[in-house]
């Protein structure tokens, strides 16, 4: 059984009910057009940097939470419909030797990344 992603617009239109609050006074209080919150609520908009900004902003929410529910929304429908299987790999499994950002063992020394 496959769980359908939730779209951001759906948290929204949850919390805009809990709230009582409309989307025309929603977008008048962001200083958006209304199109944009129906848009949301209706699942046909992303929510962007500058909405997320917005909505954290009137709701007393962090914008990250928004921008968060809209990246691992986008994420779990390009999984569900981008199939990868069969791409080439250009990186291998990580060298004994290698940290976490790539680089050997001495460059990190060099960087001061390396804790002793």
């Amino acid at each position: 059984m496959t769980i359908e992603p939730i779209h951001p617009g759906e948290h929204l239109s949850e919390i805009l009910g809990d709230l009582g609050v409309s989307q025309y006074r929603l977008a008048k209080a962001m200083g958006v057009p209304a199109v944009r919150v129906n848009e949301i609520v209706h699942c046909r908009r992303a929510v962007t940097a500058d909405t997320a900004l917005r909505l954290g902003q009137v709701l007393d929410m962090t914008p990250e939470f928004w921008m968060n529910l809209q990246q691992r929304y986008d994420l779990e429908v390009a999984r569900a419909g981008t199939d990868v299987s069969g791409m080439e790999r250009l990186v291998d499994a990580e060298p004994v030797g290698v940290g976490s950002e790539g680089f050997e063992r001495s460059e990190l020394d060099s960087l001061g990344q390396v804790s002793r």
